[in-house]
């Protein structure tokens, strides 16, 4: 039953919209704005609501933070060395390397909230105002040193700074973290308005999601786009697994971290692709492959959490 209340809704919502854009009700632009609306409005101020609602008492679960960031960073290295040994060529390295440990957002949120509450929405908050930044470090660095723009030290320094001061998720996870510190809660006009807010913010990030869905590529890249959700949705789950053991992380920032490693890659790395001189076609077959495999990754982890 967990499963069916978890990841029903949202697969339901994501099939929802690839079925309307494939009958032409919705089109590029109207999913281009939706994008929008949720990456630089909806999501954050969702963000800000959840974290500073109320002040977090971490006690001694707060190890999941630097277990979650070690496995990101194990999980890039060992995607680099399949990039050198296989191997893959330059123009594809840069979105084979994103789509190996970059994680999508909503879907875990969809997820965590349908499952685990206001308290596992926090711990997932914080968590990935940690790993946002630590990814987009290393998404923008490996994209550069494999684009050939030649683009010297300083700036690649700039061009991450830029993509890390820019990042609206970013902004609203150090928001709410110092908003539940200074204050804690919010008046009940403000509260209601935020909360309607945020209601609009998992259906349309999903709709969006599914009509941005592809499988034009899938074909063409499908050995490379496989290899990378083995990374995502194998690779990182046991990686993070034996990380938060060893870090002796347990209770519900345990189940939280698995959920966030067993997530599909994010659609951002489309994006990011097309930016700094990469194959997106591969980018869009990674997407595709990694959200249709990741509802059985997350599948295993609630039932382990059940």
């Amino acid at each position: 039953m967990i499963l069916l209340n978890a990841l029903f809704p949202v697969l339901a919502l994501i099939v929802f919209g690839w079925l309307v854009r494939r009958w032409h009700i919705t089109d590029v632009a109207f999913h281009r704005t939706s994008d929008k609306l949720v990456y630089f409005v909806f999501f954050p101020l969702m963000l800000f609501w959840k974290i500073g609602a109320a002040p977090l008492q971490f006690k001694d679960n707060w190890h999941y933070l630097p277990a979650a960031a070690l496995a990101v960073v194990i999980v890039c290295g060992l995607s680099l060395l399949y990039i050198r040994l296989r191997p893959v060529p330059d123009f594809q390295a840069g979105s084979f390397n994103q789509g190996c440990y970059r994680f999508n957002t909503y879907i875990g949120m969809a997820v965590l909230i349908n499952t685990f509450g206001q308290t596992g929405v926090q711990l997932y908050g914080i968590l990935i105002g940690l790993i946002i930044p630590l990814i987009n470090v290393l998404c923008v660095s490996i994209l550069i040193w494999y684009g050939g723009s030649g683009a010297g030290q300083g700036n690649r320094f700039a061009i991450t700074l830029k993509h890390l001061m820019a990042n609206p998720l970013i902004l609203a996870c150090v928001a709410g973290i110092v908003y539940s510190r200074l204050v804690g809660s919010f008046a009940t006009p403000i509260d209601n308005t935020l909360k309607l807010m945020s209601q609009v913010t998992l259906p349309l990030a999903l709709f969006s999601i599914g009509g941005s869905l592809t499988f034009a590529n899938l074909r063409s890249n499908f050995s490379l786009a496989l290899a990378a959700a083995g990374f995502k949705l194998v690779a990182l789950p046991l990686v993070g697994l034996g990380l938060l053991w060893l870090f002796g992380v347990s209770g519900l920032a345990f189940q939280v971290s698995m959920l966030f490693f067993a997530q599909p890659t994010s659609t951002a790395i489309y994006i990011l692709s097309s930016q700094l001189n990469s194959d997106t076609e591969l980018a869009s077959a990674v997407i595709v492959l990694s959200t249709l495999l990741s509802f059985a990754s997350m599948a295993l982890v609630l039932l382990a959490a059940a």
